[in-house]
This record gives C-alpha cells, sequence and structure tokens, in this order.
C-alpha cells in the first residue's frame, strides 16, 4: 500500500509522496545514502497532451528506463520507484501533484537496466484546479529501504537509498473544449444571408461546469454536399461569454463548423457541423 502525506496549497492540493518527504528523517535520524540509480526517457501519456472534461476518470500511462547499479535490487519487496506529476517551478515547490494508487512496476531488461511502467488516474472534479491548466513536470525517484523499518524505534535512514530526478518534461494538462454551431434560416435561398451563431466553452474544474471562453479565434468552416473537405471561410472571436455569431451568403447545400485550434491551457474543440439547405 502505498503511504501518502497532504499539504494545503494556495491554489489547491499538493500532494507529495511520504518517501520523498519522510518524517523518520526530520526526526534526526540520518539521511538516506544516494542510491545507484538514475532515469531517462520518461514519458507521460505516450508524449501527448492529457485534455480533461469534468467528469469520469482518465487513466495516464507513465513509462520510463531505470539504469541502476548491480547491487542494486530492484525485485526486493521494500524497494519503490514512482515518476509524480505536478505543476510549479519544481517538485518541492509545486501548487498541485498527480501520483497512481501503485508503485510502478519494473521488468528487467537486462543486470543493470530496467523498463518501468504505471498509470495515473485522474478525477477532474477532485483532482484539478483550473489554474493549474498548462504545462506540469515530473518527478522521479527511486528508494531501497533495505530491511529498514520507518515505523519503528530503531528506524536508520542512513542505511537507505535514495535518487531522485526533478524537473523532467511532463505533459501538457488541457482543459476540454466543447463548440456549437447553428446556421439559420434554413431552408435558405441562395444569394440570401445565412447567420452563424454558436459557442465556445471549456471546461471549468473548480466548479464541475463549463463556462464561455472569451475573446478567442475560432474558424468558421464549410463543406460542399458530397464533398470531404471543409474550406475556412473566416475567423471569428469569441465574446465576453464565448459565444459566436457571424454572417455568411448562401451558395451551396452543405455543412457549417466552427473549429478551435486550442490554447497553451485549452484543449482543440469542433463542433457537430449543422446542415444548410440552399434552394
Amino acid at each position: 500500500m502505498r503511504i501518502r502525506a497532504t499539504v494545503a496549497a494556495a491554489s489547491g492540493a499538493l500532494v507529495l509522496s511520504a518517501l520523498a518527504v519522510p518524517a523518520a528523517y526530520a526526526d534526526g535520524t540520518g539521511k538516506p545514502y544516494p542510491l545507484n540509480a538514475s532515469f531517462s526517457n520518461v514519458k507521460v501519456n505516450k508524449g501527448k497532451p492529457i485534455v480533461a472534461g469534468i467528469t469520469g476518470a482518465l487513466t495516464v500511462p507513465v513509462s520510463y528506463t531505470l539504469t541502476h547499479g548491480a547491487d542494486v535490487d530492484i525485485t526486493a519487496e521494500d524497494f519503490f520507484t514512482d515518476v509524480e506529476l505536478y505543476y510549479g517551478a519544481s517538485y518541492a515547490d509545486s501548487d498541485s501533484g498527480l501520483f497512481g494508487d501503485d508503485w510502478a512496476h519494473c521488468t528487467a531488461a537486462s543486470a543493470t537496466v530496467a523498463n518501468c511502467v504505471q498509470s495515473i488516474v485522474i478525477h477532474p472534479a477532485r483532482d484539478l484546479f483550473s489554474e493549474s491548466a498548462g504545462k506540469w513536470k515530473a518527478f522521479a525517484y527511486a528508494e531501497a529501504l533495505n530491511g529498514q523499518d520507518p515505523g519503528s524505534d530503531d528506524f536508520d535512514a542512513t542505511k537507505v537509498g535514495r535518487a531522485e530526478k526533478d524537473l523532467i518534461a511532463g505533459p501538457s494538462l488541457l482543459r476540454a473544449a466543447k463548440l456549437s454551431v447553428d446556421a439559420t434560416p434554413e431552408p435558405v435561398v441562395k444569394g440570401r444571408t445565412i447567420t452563424v451563431t454558436g459557442k465556445l466553452t471549456r471546461a471549468n474544474w473548480n466548479g464541475a461546469n463549463y463556462t464561455g471562453y472569451a475573446n478567442q479565434p475560432v474558424q468558421l468552416q464549410f463543406r460542399k454536399n458530397g464533398s470531404s473537405t471543409y474550406t475556412v471561410v473566416k475567423t471569428v472571436r469569441t465574446s465576453t461569454r464565448g459565444d459566436l455569431k457571424t454572417t455568411v451568403k448562401a451558395t451551396a447545400d452543405g455543412f457549417f463548423r466552427y473549429v478551435f485550434a486550442g490554447t497553451a491551457t485549452t484543449g482543440a474543440g469542433s463542433a457537430a457541423p449543422d446542415f444548410i439547405d440552399v434552394k
């Protein structure tokens, strides 16, 4: 079972591994010796952004390579390794963090190299805060207790080995976007004006709802009936409430849609196309 310590933070909850900040070390029992281990090829969500809505759960895969000395027994019951995600300048100064329910599982590729995998399950409504959308970092560590029990009176931290690596490039954790579109009137006479309305919203992790995304460029695209290709008609900016509204001339039967490219904090989105019948 993983033991965790929770520390309050200004913009949410910062969750740190109990092994990362063990109370026993602070009690004057010494510090762990440097474990002969290093981390490389850390990949979160297969290198893709994590786009989260407000409901359900996302399972994020994590993989990395653990290189260690031949004297480090990674199969020992009291050997642990893990990668955690955080938002902030460094792991110690992070504003929020995410971790898996289980330690990483490592498979030996040689006597000194292991391939490690784990997963982090994210519940947006419980785990995320809108202020921490954007680029995250990763923190990797390994610890060999070597038979030491942190809860016992004779615990000797100097017999524990520990390796850490901070400031690892992590994933972009983005708020999911939603788009709507409605072209009216329908049917419409060729050459007449069509009004195309819509709305751009994005996940609000603080309130577990979707709110309007203000002053964002959104493309209005059109696909002629019978074609598989959309063309850009114009770019429209959302209002302060995320609303979209523009006019175009009716030329042919087809489908209109709004498309949002995304930002550093919000994922891309596309509206379900709306058919317009031109007479």
